[in-house]
């Protein structure tokens, strides 16, 4: 189990026989004295202490083991010596060893003299390195299974498509999710992983918004639509559905949450969306009566709502909603947004109570169906996703039931975000400790795609690694020295920043003259260009601009972003209006707006889909000066006045589209533009994948262009400079990777160069999952004489 080598000459083991289910030790090629025996039941289900400890004076050797104490002396271990410890099989020679039981090892420790000398608690996640907390030092790992990551990976389980539009629901005691699809009950065994299916004697007919839910009081399966007719029932001993729905009908419902409640045997529905409008009733369907009825609630406003997570407490007595997305008026045309409220509905006196709201400074989100609660920590987990994206992805948080904190738990989850047509939940199985995450994507064949991952719990959250106290003397020192610098460079910063912003000034003239563009007395693109240079971490408030490198941000004609105002489709149905407005000056004709966004819709539908989502856009441009929405053409298109409104697009356009013209001052304006990040960064639509390819070949042809102008290659910091731009955009780009090696060469910064090729062929590696094939050596040999 684990071999400790002194001095590269005499190796002491801890050994399992797994014949006499007995630990031994072994010093050298020799049984020592020592022998003892752990319970199977100990052995296989809990963690056990074992200690190795030498006494060079006494020259003995001791194992504790769960508290028993054996000792074996004339063992005479060297003092001062120094020792390897390796755990499992190792290749180190000659006391290499392939033979070794299945174990799990952590909390290896070190002591000397009593006093804790190292600490690998062995939590890592990934890797081949195991970090020491004590003093920094790092352990290798070959082969490593973590069991961490068991806590902070999904596990994925196999994935089916089933016939109709299908749901889920979750029995909780049996830890089984059920998927019911049109002519088959599916469930899956979360403790084994594995799929059953049952063929039910009859179809029921699965309209658009079904939802599913097992009760657990009768321990059937039921099928329902929300402000429709009496829910279907399911018995698993006949395989027969009792009741259907007429075919065709469609909810006004979608993503409602649901509770059940044991104390009056009821199943509680909250809010939900359609037919262009967001609820905020609550619904609830009596088991005993099977009666459908509308509650009046009192209490906080319940702001209507859907996409947003529903936690209960074991007895259904306490609903505890939180976020969403929707408005007050319930009204889909009247500005929509996320909501981040946690809401409490108790069920004995109807009251809705608004505890507190998430103070959100990351990307927008909702939350799937279910929150999970753990009452006695006043805690809950759930899945958040950004709803503006199809590819988009799910995130465990934990948060407080009694404050606004949550924070991020292990890895995500892919998840095909297509409003209506998709659904994700959120399950726990108590028994297994698992957590489990469902989602289903609806396909245009009238088939659902299921998946299912599962997650060890508790979620890993990682430890904080601690500052050795002997070491904190000397790091304060270097802070110290840190913020003395940091304020001398910024006192030469700003002197700096004075003298170049007299410079643009002037080029920024030149440059404009040279393309025909007349500067705008109102905005000033180069002075944008600046602060985008200078303040990258956050984009300043400017007043009618519209920046599409990284996020997208739309700011109105006071300054004000508005971009959290753009629904999905609002978002989708905008850009591509403006880029091929932009790029091309003709818009998009109203047959290719009705292919691309309400293809399955009839004409008549889709024409008033259509007018609804424009009168939308155009209540958004309104926020704007110089920035209207037309079809005088024929073609929905923008009409925009460059002299008094600045998109960044529009600048990169006029840049690598000069590019005989090009100079410092339009690469420097080009870098600012592009450093924001790629182009549309967090939007995912297959339409826009042929603009993105294209700039990003555009920007890198740009800058090699200017690369390759003959008064470059003697400056060696230019062409770093200028190959830091391309390889931030293209990290597997040679020819930017070999310029920028030589020019360090040239600086005499070798190890720079090194570093550069080293990085490189790490990306190569990531990307292509193969080796680059040239070696450092070539690289240089075929790189440009920058020396002249």
């Amino acid at each position: 189990m684990v071999r400790i080598i002194e001095d590269n000459k005499r190796n002491y083991d801890l050994v399992y026989n797994t014949s006499k289910d007995q630990f031994n030790v072994i010093a050298g090629d020799s049984l020592c004295g020592i022998n003892f025996s752990v319970s199977r039941e100990s052995l296989y289900n809990r963690w056990n202490n074992i200690t190795i400890s030498f006494n060079g004076d006494a020259g003995e050797l001791t194992i504790i083991s769960n508290g028993k104490r054996y000792t074996q002396k004339k063992i005479h271990p060297a003092k001062g010596s120094c020792y390897k410890l390796l755990f499992g099989a190792n290749q180190f020679e000659p006391f290499a060893t392939t033979d070794t039981p299945p174990m799990k090892v952590r909390n290896v420790k070190i002591f000397k003299k009593g006093r804790l000398e190292y600490h690998w608690p062995l939590d890592e996640v990934e890797g081949t390195v195991a970090v020491d907390l004590v003093k920094n030092a790092k352990a290798m790992v070959h082969n490593p299974s973590w069991q961490t990551a068991l806590h902070s990976k999904w596990q994925k389980g196999k994935s089916i498509t089933v016939n109709g539009i299908a749901s889920v629901a979750f029995d909780e005691k049996n830890e089984a999710v059920y998927v019911v699809a049109e002519d088959t009950v599916y469930s899956y065994a979360v403790k084994n992983a594995t799929w059953l299916m049952k063929n039910t004697n009859d179809k029921i007919n699965l309209n658009q918004g079904n939802r599913s839910f097992f009760n657990p009081a009768d321990q059937r399966l039921y099928n329902y639509i929300l402000g429709k007719e009496t829910p279907a029932i399911h018995g698993f001993e006949n395989g027969n559905w009792q009741g259907n729905f007429p075919l065709g009908e469609v909810t006004g419902y979608w993503h409602a949450n649901k509770m059940f409640s044991s104390v009056d045997s009821s199943l509680y529905l909250f809010g939900g969306y359609g037919y262009l409008v967001y609820r905020n009733s609550v619904q609830r369907y009596n088991f005993n009566s099977h009666k459908w009825s509308n509650l009046k609630y009192k209490g906080d406003f319940f702001t209507p709502r859907y996409l947003a997570g529903l936690g209960a407490t074991e007895k259904g007595d306490t609903a505890y909603i939180l976020g969403g997305y929707g408005n007050s008026s319930g009204q889909q045309i009247l500005n929509p947004r996320n909501l981040y409220d946690m809401m409490r509905f108790t069920v004995k006196d109807k009251t809705f109570t608004r505890l507190f709201e998430l103070k959100i400074n990351r990307e927008d989100f909702a939350l799937a169906n279910s929150l999970i609660l753990d009452s006695k920590k006043k805690i809950y987990y759930g899945l958040i996703y950004p709803r503006h994206k199809y590819n988009s992805s799910l995130q465990l948080i934990r948060g407080s039931l009694q404050d606004p904190s949550f924070q991020l738990l292990g890895s995500v989850i892919p998840y095909a975000f297509h409003d209506v047509h998709s659904f994700a939940d959120l399950f726990y199985c108590k028994n297994s400790n698992k957590f489990v995450a469902v989602t289903l994507l609806r396909t245009d064949n009238n088939k659902s795609v299921v998946n299912v991952y599962t997650l060890l719990g508790p979620p890993y959250i990682a430890p904080v690694k601690t500052i050795p106290e002997h070491n904190n003397k000397v790091r304060y020192a270097l802070y110290t020295v840190a913020c003395i610098v940091l304020f001398c460079l910024f006192f030469i910063f700003f002197k700096g920043y004075r003298r170049r912003k007299l410079k643009i000034e002037t080029a920024e003239s030149e440059y404009n003259h040279a393309n025909h563009e007349p500067v705008s007395e109102q905005f000033n693109e180069m002075e944008l260009a600046e602060h985008l240079e200078v303040q990258t971490a956050k984009v300043p408030a400017f007043k009618n601009t519209i920046l599409l490198f990284g996020d997208l941000q739309v700011f109105d004609a006071t300054g004000n972003s508005i971009t959290k105002q753009f629904t999905p489709l609002i978002r989708e149905l905008f850009l591509l209006i403006l880029l091929h407005s932009v790029k091309l000056g003709r818009g998009v004709s109203s047959d290719k707006l009705n292919e691309m966004f309400w293809f399955d819709k009839s004409e008549k539908s889709a024409r008033n889909n259509r007018s609804v989502a424009i009168v939308k856009l155009k209540s958004l441009l309104e926020k704007l000066d110089f920035c209207t929405l037309s079809k005088d053409s024929g073609y929905w298109m923008m009409e925009i006045d460059y002299q008094h409104f600045y998109i960044d697009y529009h600048s990169y356009l006029n840049i690598i589209n000069n590019r005989k013209k090009l100079d410092d001052d339009a690469i420097k304006h080009l870098s600012s533009i592009v450093q924001r990040g790629s182009f549309l960064s967090t939007s995912e639509y297959e339409w826009l994948d042929n603009f993105k390819s294209e700039i990003s070949g555009n920007i890198i042809d740009t800058y090699l262009h200017y690369l390759h102008k003959p008064e470059h290659h003697n400056d060696p910091e230019s062409l770093i400079r200028i190959a830091n731009y391309i390889l931030n955009i293209d990290p597997v780009n040679e020819e930017a990777m070999t310029l920028k090696c030589q020019s360090f060469v040239a600086l005499g910064k070798h190890s720079l160069a090194k570093g550069t090729f080293e990085n490189f062929e790490k990306a190569y590696k990531h990307m292509y999952d193969k080796s680059f094939g040239k070696n450092f050596s070539a690289i240089l040999e075929n790189a440009y004489n920058l020396k002249g």
